[in-house]
């Protein structure tokens, strides 16, 4: 097995010996950024990843910095991470490619994040260029694969969350679709052998959907480091609510009270 690098921030471990639960924030509006917080707040998750592609605002660049730094302000003991998914990924909205990356550019530069994610389709150099910045910064990146219509054969999500951590990832991800049991177990045992064989980082891998469910609950036992449950919202399919998954979580760990 080889030995995972870990990260310390904001006094939560990344890579450590319990998953971390992400929650997601995906408010369309930045009026509804405050009520977002309170939820957070309540809510008590390790981690938190405000999806900016879901926001109206997205295209004005310093509406969008302004957000971030009242969300900085708002959950500063949380480990906040950046994304502007692609629309071809998932995302929310569909914005000029060079604007969305000098966008996450800024966000890097600003230091009102912790972590930034940047996919891995996205152009070599340009992703390269980003997480060089980001390490200046002290800013994780997470380097992402999304497929929302299937799940790649074992062997390429292997090499995908290879290519991932040969790029410069801090945390290597990967989430799929699948479409038979069969699928999960493929996605399960791909994060196995990538955590054993070759995985010098931390790796979040899913399967998504109500099919893929086990998946958020079960992937630290084959080596996935952060999984994501959901407040009022989700920004993804198969997302259960974040006290759920904290308690099948402890179930699994034989942590929860008699």
């Amino acid at each position: 097995m080889t030995s995972i690098k870990t990260y310390q921030v904001r006094g939560k471990t990344i890579g450590g010996s319990r998953p971390l639960i992400c929650a997601p924030i995906v408010a369309k509006s930045a009026a509804e950024l405050p009520r977002a917080v309170a939820e957070i707040l309540a809510l008590a998750p390790d981690l938190v990843e405000w999806r900016a592609d879901y926001l109206a605002e997205i295209e004005d660049g310093p509406a969008v910095l302004a957000a971030l730094a009242g969300l900085r302000e708002g959950l500063e003991a949380f480990p906040l991470i950046f994304t502007c998914r692609v629309d071809r990924e998932g995302g929310a909205s569909s914005i000029p490619e060079e604007r969305r990356l000098r966008l996450i550019g800024e966000v890097i530069d600003s230091g009102k994040a912790d972590l930034v994610d940047i996919e891995l389709c996205t152009e070599e150099g340009a992703l390269r260029g980003l997480i060089a910045r980001a390490k200046a910064k002290a800013v994780l990146v997470i380097v992402s694969n999304h497929d929302f219509k299937a799940t790649p054969p074992l062997a390429e999500m292997v090499e995908r969350m290879r290519r991932e951590q040969e790029l410069g990832a801090d945390i290597a991800k990967i989430a799929v679709m699948p479409t038979c049991a069969g699928d999960i177990l493929d996605l399960l045992a791909a994060t196995r052998e990538m955590r054993e064989e070759h995985a010098r980082i931390p790796l979040m891998t899913m399967s998504m959907s109500a099919l893929g469910v086990i998946s958020r609950v079960s992937g630290a036992t084959f080596g996935s480091a952060i999984t994501f449950g959901s407040g009022r919202a989700a920004s993804a399919p198969g997302q259960i609510p974040v006290a759920e998954l904290r308690a099948a979580l402890d179930i699994l760990e034989g942590k929860a009270k008699a």
